[in-house]
C-alpha cells in the first residue's frame, strides 16, 4: 500500500522495495528522487501561476492556489502509483513516515533514512527549479516556491493550522492502515485531501503540511518566516493521528473480543 504504509506482512521485513534485512537507504534514495520531482513541479507551478509577469498568472490568490491544489493532487496520485512510488511507499513527507511508524505500519529503522531522503529531495527539487527558471524565482512574490502565511498571521497560528492540516492527512492514512482491504482508492483520497489543504489553507497558513516541502524553498530563498512552525507542526499532527488510530483500533479490538466471547 503506497503512501499509506506497507502491508502487514511487510512491516517486519522493512519498507516496500527492500530486501528483508537490508538497510533502508535504497528506499530512502527513491524517496529523495520522488520528493525532488514533487518539489520541482511545485516550484514550476508557482513560477508560472503566481508570477505577475507570467502569461499564465492568476491574479486571484484563492483561485491560483485552488489550481495549484488541483495540480498537486494529480501529481501526488501519479507519484504514488508510479513504479518507484510503489517501491518506496511514496511517503514524500517525513511526517508521513513518522505517522506510519507510530501506527506500527512502518519499521522504525527506516524513519530517519526516509526523512533524510525526503528533506534532501526537497532541497534538490527546489534548487533544480531555481536553476531551470532562473532569477525570477527570487522575486518577493515567489520566494522559490515558499509557502507563506497571510499577512499578520502569527507563527503560533501557523503552527496550529499546519498541525491540524497534517492531522487530517494522518487520520486518512489511519483509515487505510486499519482497513488494508480498501487500499485501492487510497492514492486518490490522499491527493484530494492534500489538494484541498493547499486550496483552502494556502491563503491562510501556506498549506504546506510537509517539512520537506517547506525546507527546500526556505533554504534556497533564505526566508525563514515561521519556519520552525512549518517544520515541527506536521509531527504533532502525526502524533494526534496516531493517538486516534490507537483509540479506534483498541475499541474495535475490544468489540471483536466481546463479540467472539
Amino acid at each position: 500500500m503506497a503512501y499509506g504504509g506497507v502491508r502487514a506482512e511487510e512491516v517486519a521485513a522493512g519498507p516496500p522495495g527492500l530486501v528483508p534485512g537490508s538497510a533502508p537507504w535504497r528506499g530512502a534514495a527513491v524517496e529523495c528522487a520522488l520528493t525532488a520531482v514533487m518539489m520541482f513541479c511545485v516550484v514550476t507551478m508557482v513560477r508560472w501561476l503566481l508570477d505577475p509577469a507570467s502569461p499564465l498568472f492568476i491574479a486571484d490568490l484563492h483561485l491560483a492556489l485552488g489550481v495549484v491544489g488541483a495540480l498537486v493532487a494529480v501529481l501526488l496520485v501519479g507519484l504514488i502509483l508510479s513504479p518507484p512510488g510503489r517501491g518506496s511507499g511514496a511517503h514524500l513527507n517525513p511526517a508521513v513516515s513518522v505517522a506510519l511508524w507510530l501506527m506500527r505500519a512502518f519499521p522504525g529503522r527506516a524513519v530517519v533514512p526516509y526523512a533524510v531522503g525526503q528533506l534532501l529531495g526537497g532541497l534538490a527539487g527546489t534548487a533544480l527549479g531555481r536553476l531551470v527558471w532562473g532569477p525570477v524565482l527570487q522575486s518577493a512574490a515567489l520566494s522559490d516556491g515558499l509557502a507563506r502565511p497571510a499577512p499578520g498571521r502569527s507563527s503560533m497560528a501557523v503552527f496550529a493550522l499546519e498541525a491540524a492540516s497534517f492531522a487530517a492527512v494522518a487520520l486518512l492514512i489511519s483509515f487505510f492502515v486499519a482497513h488494508p482491504g480498501l487500499a485501492r482508492p487510497m492514492p486518490y483520497a490522499v491527493g484530494l485531501v492534500v489538494g484541498l489543504i493547499i486550496a483552502l489553507l494556502g491563503p491562510v497558513s501556506g498549506g504546506a503540511a510537509n517539512p520537506a516541502r517547506q525546507l527546500g524553498p526556505a533554504a534556497v530563498s533564505g526566508t525563514t518566516t515561521a519556519l520552525w512552525a512549518y517544520l515541527t507542526a506536521p509531527f504533532l499532527g502525526a502524533a494526534l493521528g496516531a493517538l486516534v488510530h490507537y483509540g479506534f483500533t483498541s475499541k474495535r479490538a475490544k468489540s471483536d473480543t466481546s463479540t467472539s466471547s
